[in-house]
């Protein structure tokens, strides 16, 4: 992920500020941020690639429609970036493969 940010970061009145880890990258953010905002501000893109043309995405809409934001976050795949608030320590990555639609069901028929 390149860092070449277009985005100027607001004025904030966070006075907590958190660490998370985007493609092993330290990013420290206000608490309360989005996990997609974290990303467009220390431009880090793109955050995802399309399945069939490998096309590279970015959060878009920010108000979880479009589903441009999927990233993997502590591990877990197909999560929306911009309905997700920053934690201390969370480790995010692009995702580059297709969706396992099948995991939830799996998971589900094995409890």
């Amino acid at each position: 992920m390149p860092n070449a940010s277009p985005f100027n970061r607001l004025e904030s009145n966070s006075d907590t500020w958190v660490t998370l880890y985007i493609e092993d990258q330290a990013i420290q953010v206000p608490a309360g941020d989005t996990v997609a905002a974290a990303i467009l501000g220390a431009g880090l893109l793109p955050s995802r690639s399309t399945p069939i043309s490998n096309s590279q995405r970015a959060p878009y809409c920010l108000m979880g429609v479009c589903f441009e934001c999927l990233v993997t976050i502590d591990g877990k795949e197909n999560s929306q970036a911009c309905m997700t608030q920053v934690q201390d320590g969370m480790r995010v990555s692009k995702q580059i493969q297709a969706p396992d639609l099948n995991a939830a069901n799996t998971l589900e028929a094995k409890k």
